[in-house]
């Protein structure tokens, strides 16, 4: 089984920027798809972010254009630089290896929460 550590949330208010990080206890993330998902109060957890081992990235359209995912292999670490965050962005966020179809391969971390509020 595999942990993952998240870190980097806080208070922030509307505008503003955090950057998340999250570590894996061991050696995953080669040749996986990283993903960052966000579960706010009452709302179904969602993707809002992806990276392949490659690189490539995808985001949700609600954060295209302020948040950027981006990995280091060599510390099993992924993070997301969230900028220009709004009041919506509010939730617990995560991060886990994506299979696809809303399917992910480890169990969950315990997140790092996200509060945007004037």
């Amino acid at each position: 089984q595999v942990q993952f550590v998240e870190s980097g949330g806080g208070s922030v208010q509307p505008g503003g920027s955090l950057r998340l990080s999250c570590a894996a206890s061991r050696t995953i993330f080669s040749g996986y798809v990283m993903g960052w998902y966000r579960q706010a109060p009452g709302k179904q957890r969602e993707l809002v972010a992806a990276i392949t081992s490659g690189g490539s990235t995808n985001y949700a359209d609600s954060v295209k254009g302020r948040f950027t995912i981006s990995r280091d292999n060599a510390k099993n670490t992924v993070y997301l630089q969230m900028n220009s965050l709004k009041p919506e962005d509010t939730a617990v966020y995560y991060c886990n290896v994506d299979r696809g179809g809303g399917r992910v391969l480890y169990s969950w971390g315990q997140g790092t929460q996200v509060t945007v509020s004037s």
